[in-house]
């Protein structure tokens, strides 16, 4: 394992990067080597045996089973894209017989193909040169082939760099984004609902180490909300392979007594909100994290309406406060969960929340809400809080281990 000089493996993956490939060249370093590392830590939680070589704007990766490699890679924050590819020398006319190859395992009379070609690095050819001289090779040598450049029934691709010729038939698009770890930590509030765990993997692609943080309601929740979001930890610990992923999990029960015995009924959504953001932010001071993250969504519930943001908002105090998912249309929002895995159609159980109103306020203001805190004694409430965490641990798609130090099998 590791990187060094490429053994004879029988095939290689390429893995592009793309806004890595916009910095200054001491940023790029940087951020190709936690790249390099997060990938590495990928690759090692499978057992995987590989080596890598960094060129510019690609790195190659070299192991004896590329598809498992290539797999593994497509969900690493960075990557752009992945494929299993053929090497090559920097030669057009090996670069078309290795195309040839793919292409006949694909395609037969009748279907038609377009060749993606591109050139850097090496002069006396242009990529339109390299790609009609690749599509020639096949065009002669498979009979009853149409060309068609828009909606092709098969793609291959070239690539001629000065290390090499690359050549590639499916590419697997990867999240982008940042590399894990280049932008620092933050507290994610997490739910059993759709949008929190989209907000933090938001946060995980801009390159946050997010560690989560949820209340749990007790009698108060329903009886599914907590088993769903230690789900959501767990499959979103799939996107950071390699590494610890941190679930703070704060008894909350006896908050939501006190909510619902001591303020109007139409208070209790913002008073709680605001309990949530004072005890995050307490705990971002607390871990050294940078800001408080939420799935909020301007509108959506009572809560979400933008008077109410405004006066929950302070409750976070010096910590900057992030909703990525502010201006989301509802079904954005979904299409994102399906993706990263935290969206599943079947029913999802007894998710409900026992305190919420009737009708609850959807215009309130900072004054107001922090005579009731008065009333319920919030201070004492989120000290007691913060108190009643226990961390709960996500390695590589599934709980590690519970408060108490057990392991789980729990899986995402």
């Amino acid at each position: 394992m590791g990187r060094g000089n490429p053994p004879e493996f029988p095939g290689v993956v390429l893995v592009r990067y793309g806004e890595l490939f916009l910095k200054s060249e001491p940023v790029k370093r940087q951020f190709t080597g936690a790249l390099l590392r997060n990938m590495g830590a990928a690759m090692e939680s499978e057992g995987l045996v590989y080596t890598c070589e960094v060129h510019r704007g690609r790195i190659l990766v070299h192991g004896p089973d590329p598809g498992r490699i290539a797999a593994v890679l497509s969900r690493v924050f960075g990557v752009v894209e992945v494929a299993v590819a053929v090497l090559t020398p920097p030669d057009p006319e090996e670069i078309a017989k290795a195309a040839l190859g793919l292409a006949a395992e694909r395609l037969s009379p009748g279907m038609t193909f377009a060749v993606r070609a591109r050139r850097q690095g090496v002069e006396g050819i242009t990529s339109q040169e390299l790609g009609a001289i690749t599509g020639s090779r096949i065009y002669d040598a498979i009979g009853g082939l149409r060309v068609n450049l828009d909606s092709p029934d098969y793609e291959v691709f070239v690539e001629l760099r000065e290390f090499g010729g690359l050549v590639y038939d499916h590419p697997v698009p990867a999240p982008g984004g940042l590399p894990w770890g280049t932008q620092g930590p933050v507290i994610s509030l997490l739910s059993s609902g759709i949008d929190s765990p989209v907000a933090s993997w938001l946060m995980m692609k801009r390159g946050c180490i997010v560690e989560h943080l949820h209340f749990d309601g007790g009698a108060f929740a329903g009886s599914d909300v907590l088993s769903m979001a230690l789900r959501h930890h767990a499959t979103l610990s799939g996107w950071c392979r390699g590494y610890p992923f941190i679930l703070n999990v704060c008894d909350a029960e006896f908050f939501y007594r006190e909510l619902v015995d001591k303020v109007p009924p139409r208070y209790r959504c913002v008073l709680c909100k605001r309990f949530m953001f004072r005890v995050g932010s307490l705990l971002a001071e607390q871990r050294g994290a940078l800001a408080l993250v939420t799935g909020d969504n301007l509108g959506q519930v009572a809560s979400q309406t933008l008077p109410n943001m405004a006066a929950i908002s302070g409750a976070a105090g010096r910590v900057p406060v992030l909703r990525p998912l502010i201006a989301n249309d509802k079904n954005d929002t979904i299409t994102m969960a399906r993706k990263i895995g935290t969206f599943r159609q079947e029913r999802q159980g007894d998710l409900g929340c026992r305190a919420v109103p009737g009708m609850p306020a959807t215009k309130t203001t900072s004054d107001e809400l922090e005579r009731l805190e008065k009333r319920l004694g919030m201070d004492d409430l989120v000290a007691g809080a913060l108190s009643r965490c226990r961390q709960v641990t996500a390695r590589n798609g599934e709980i590690a281990e519970d408060g108490n130090g057990q392991g789980s099998t729990l899986q995402g």
